[in-house]
């Protein structure tokens, strides 16, 4: 096996630059929507030869959504944070020795997977039972407690969705984001906006109370603020049952074998408790506690 490639420096909570993305939305114009194989009925799941192609090919197209520490474009225009660089490492394992990073808003990830725009989603998508009807995910690679992003000091005092519905407070959250649901089952209705960045400036100028999220991204986002901080992670309770926030990589349904054939790759990472998986995804703030043994199959339900 070739050894586990590493990031290139420590994650800093630096978000990516506008030169970097659009770049990576003009190298995504470029590629356009040229595709490997057929997409199936929706639905309907098949084995698929898309491996075989991409390592004749020598290159793998990743769709991203240029959120740190999940996925970005750094200042130098490379792609990097947790799952592209577990990216890195995997799909060289399979033959594969080139990503090409196409970064897009978080709402666009499946869509533009389903339209053959890119080949696999490597942004920590969470695992729930509504996506997996639409893609096939490898099993999750970490999984997530919450968080929000307050004011300083964190003045109502909050620590978890229940204390911002009974308080009958204003709460955010990100474009697509799994919190979005979290938060709506308590009656609460969730301003929306692009992303972790635009919700700290949200908190900020006081337009919201809170900003939900997980919790490394939201400690990320924070870091360096002298207005806002990030409350103590908490697990999200739905209807009185732990909603787990485990992410991965996602797969068009046509890609059965391109997905069980990463998935070996994915659980021999996690061999020796999670020592090659950690060294991998430590730069990025993800520690002991985010990994996980749980399986695709189980958070699709």
């Amino acid at each position: 096996m070739a050894p586990p490639l590493r990031a290139r420096r420590p994650f800093d909570g630096k978000g990516i630059s506008r030169r970097s993305l659009l770049a990576g939305a003009a190298a995504a114009g470029a590629l356009g929507v040229a595709g490997c194989s057929r997409a199936p009925e929706e639905g309907e799941v098949e084995g698929g030869d898309l491996l075989e192609q991409l390592r004749d090919k020598g290159s793998v197209r990743v769709g991203i959504a240029s959120e740190p520490p999940f996925g970005y474009i750094d200042d130098n225009g490379d792609a990097t944070g947790e799952a592209p660089e577990i990216a890195k490492v995997l799909f060289k394992r399979l033959g594969i020795p080139e990503i090409k990073a196409i970064p897009v808003e978080f709402g666009a990830l499946i869509p533009g997977l389903k339209a053959q725009q890119f080949d696999v989603v490597s942004a920590g998508m969470y695992i729930n039972p509504d996506r997996c009807e639409q893609v096939l995910f490898a099993d999750p690679d970490y999984i997530m407690l919450d968080s929000f992003i307050v004011p300083k000091g964190n003045p109502h005092n909050l620590r978890s969705y229940k204390d911002v519905a009974d308080k009958k407070l204003k709460i955010a959250s990100g474009k697509a984001y799994a919190e979005i649901a979290y938060a709506e089952s308590y009656g609460l209705e969730v301003e929306v906006y692009p992303d972790q960045v635009a919700g700290l400036n949200a908190v900020t100028t006081g337009r919201v109370d809170a900003f939900a999220g997980t919790n490394v991204t939201v400690e990320t986002v924070v870091k360096g603020s002298r207005k806002a901080e990030a409350i103590p992670a908490f697990q999200p309770m739905v209807d009185g049952e732990p909603a787990y926030g485990a992410g991965g990589f996602a797969f068009r349904l046509s890609e059965k074998n391109f997905r069980d054939a990463f998935n070996k790759e994915l659980h021999k990472l996690k061999e020796n408790d999670y020592e090659e998986l950690l060294e991998i995804v430590g730069p990025f703030g993800f520690g002991k506690t985010e990994m996980t043994d749980k399986t695709a199959k189980e958070l699709c339900g």
